[in-house]
């Protein structure tokens, strides 16, 4: 997929971080949107803005851990524009601290926005795609937490992980039917997304101890994540690789280095090791 001008393309979680980078240079590109989120007040402010630049968009409120509301939105995004190009299944969340000391509440929770709400937009979209003229493409947001595990990131890294598992079987899937529409996954790296305010309004009954290593995790996720890669730039790669239709799709490649220690370490049958110095050298390179 080459040209852009006059698509349409989808995009959840799309009213603030990579989603909302990404609807901005979807507009740049002369796209037709569909913008889904939770926030409403944000949802309609953005899309306002991008209305007022001379973007078409239909703004759809979305809580994508409800199937029928994100089958609704298939519903409305084709009954306003008769097909959908680009799929971004973007929405996500996440909670630190121990495994043990977060509740199955809270798991749930991540699990049913990071994980299942890309399992609820490939279920809504996908069918329909496959019936349309012309190549479409999907993108499903995973992030390196999916490739290299981290301490006291237990849900976030269960979550994304799933999602990559789900978007390479998918890959394979629609590669078996010669269907005419690709698949990506993009593993971000420290991008100044938000993210890690998401699950703040959460509870998190902890031990001093766990309390104490969540709050340092929390200060380094603000100085390293949030200071990281704009948004602008992230949709930047993505679409380049949109259009070289690559499935893996890598904001920060430094980290291969210690993907590539831990492969080896498992091929040698040996335990994993979690090396706090690997992730520091991204922040190093922004």
């Amino acid at each position: 997929m080459q040209d852009f001008k006059g698509r349409v393309a989808v995009i959840t979680g799309a009213a603030s971080g990579i989603g909302r980078g990404l609807a901005s240079h979807c507009a740049g590109l002369h796209m037709k949107l569909v913008l889904a989120d939770i926030n409403l007040e944000n949802l309609e402010e953005f899309a306002a803005e991008l209305s007022q630049g001379g973007t078409e968009v239909l703004a759809v409120p979305t809580d994508v851990t409800d199937e029928p509301a994100v089958e609704q939105l298939a519903d409305q995004a084709y009954g306003q524009f008769g097909r959908v190009d680009l799929l971004f299944n973007n929405a996500g969340v996440l909670l630190s601290g121990h495994s043990w000391e977060r509740s199955a509440a809270d798991w749930r929770w991540v699990m049913d926005i990071n994980f299942m709400g890309v399992l609820h937009g490939i279920r809504a979209f996908v069918p329909r795609m496959l019936k349309q003229d012309g190549d479409a493409h999907i993108v499903n947001t995973a992030s390196l937490a999916a490739l290299l595990a981290a301490p006291l990131m237990g849900p976030y890294t269960v979550s994304k992980q799933a999602v990559l598992g789900l978007s390479e079987t998918l890959h394979y899937e629609l590669q078996e039917m010669q269907a005419r529409v690709g698949v990506s996954v993009v593993c971000p790296g420290q991008v100044a997304s938000g993210i890690v305010n998401s699950g703040g309004h959460r509870e998190y009954d902890a031990s001093d101890e766990g309390a104490a290593a969540t709050d340092a995790l929390q200060e380094y996720l603000h100085s390293g994540v949030e200071a990281g890669m704009e948004p602008a730039h992230c949709a930047e790669i993505i679409f380049e690789a949109i259009r070289k239709r690559h499935f893996w799709i890598f904001t920060h490649p430094h980290f291969k280095d210690s993907w590539r220690e831990q492969a080896e370490r498992m091929l040698a049958e040996k335990n994993p090791v979690y090396d706090q110095l690997d992730f520091d050298l991204l922040d190093e390179e922004q």
